[in-house]
This record gives C-alpha cells, structure tokens and sequence, in this order.
C-alpha cells in the first residue's frame, strides 16, 4: 500500500502544481487580450497543462480510491475531506469552462478576479492537507 500511497502524493503534487499555475497562465491571457497583444501561446501553454492536470488528477483520484478501499472507513476526518476534494474537482472543471472560453476567443473575467479564483484554491487544499494529516476528529 505504501506504493499506492507514493503515486496518490506524485498525482496530487502534480495536479497542484496545474491548479495553481492554470489560472495564472488566465491572467496572463486576459491582461495580453486587454492590451492587443498576441496571446496564442498561453493559449498552447493552457491547453497543454490542463491536459497534464486532468491525467494527474485521475492518477491522484484512482490512487486516493484504491487507498480507501483498501484502509476501509477512515472516520469523519475522511468524509469530510471527500467533500473538500469534490469541491476541487469542481474547481478543476471551472478552469475547464475558462479554457473553452479561452479557446472560443471569447473575453474571460478580468485580471483582477482571475486573481481571486487563483488564490481561492488555497482554501479547498488547506483543509484537504490539513484533514489528510491531522485528522482532527
């Protein structure tokens, strides 16, 4: 299980490393888009990591399945990172619909509030790390 346990943290490093850097690469997008500027590479760039976080995501998502299938039922600590971790999968299909849009030539939300989706992200993955490690209850 340790194995399993290895490739569930690879995955959700590397899908972290995506949902943070994702909507960074949005910012960039909209402020180049404002400002005339060609920005057909963040396009390429977007389109390439969200493919990367998507694999990682199932690898993180297979590996976290097969954890909890084979530890069984790991407490109230567990379910309630679970809802935590369907809100990050929904935040991951958020980024999915900006890069459509991204992908349309249609306009994205402003700068400012891309920032704000950026940051967002912290507080679905600090309660997950804190529940997966702590295990406050």
């Amino acid at each position: 299980m340790l194995w399993v346990k290895c490739l569930h943290v690879l995955g959700v490093v590397s899908w972290m490393a995506g949902i943070f850097y994702l909507p960074r690469i949005f910012v960039h997008y909209a402020e180049g888009r404002a400002a005339g500027e060609d920005v057909r590479r963040l396009l390429i760039m977007a389109s390439r990591l969200y493919g990367f976080m998507t694999i990682m995501a199932i690898v993180a998502l297979g590996a976290g399945l097969w954890l909890w299938l084979g530890f069984g039922d790991g407490g109230r600590w567990l379910d309630v990172k679970l809802l935590f971790v369907a809100a990050l999968i929904g935040y991951h299909l958020g980024c999915r619909l900006l890069l459509g849009r991204m992908r349309a030539d249609r306009p994205l939300p402003s700068a400012r509030a891309l920032r704000w989706l950026n940051e967002s992200a912290l507080l679905i993955v600090v309660p997950i790390l804190i529940l997966a490690v702590v295990k406050p209850f």
